[in-house]
């Protein structure tokens, strides 16, 4: 119903900022909560973040509330994740994904994301 693909990822600095984007295809981004996800080397798939259909509402991880800006443009099809004050430990392989349930309320959890990117990585140096 839907394809994603993400982009923007890259090495930078800890401290430095990078901007994510996922581009939608086949259905408009619209239908469809989205959400951001990470997963370290060796570790399991972990939620970062998540908006609801026309962005009124939002839900972050804890560890980058008030660093990291989940945005969405809709008539670009387009979801973004603005990642500032990087640090080592949120290396890793972010994925963009999509919840197709009607309630518009953000979801944390990865099992109830139907629609997958396959991930840009992003690398933080020290």
């Amino acid at each position: 119903q839907v394809q994603l693909v993400e982009s923007g990822g890259g090495l930078v600095q800890a401290g430095g900022s990078l901007r994510l984007s996922c581009a939608a295809s086949g259905r408009p981004v619209s239908s469809y909560i989205m959400g951001w996800f990470r997963q370290a080397a060796g570790q399991e798939r972990e939620f970062v973040a998540a908006i609801s259909r026309f962005g009124s509402n939002t839900a972050y991880a804890d560890s980058v509330k008030g660093r990291f800006t989940i945005s969405r443009d809709n008539d670009k099809n387009t979801v973004y994740l603005q990642m500032n004050s990087l640090r080592p430990e949120e290396t890793g392989v972010y994925y963009c994904a999509a919840h197709r349930r009607p309630r518009d309320v953000p979801s944390t959890r990865l099992q109830e994301y139907d629609y997958w990117g396959e991930g840009t990585q992003v690398t933080v140096s020290s």
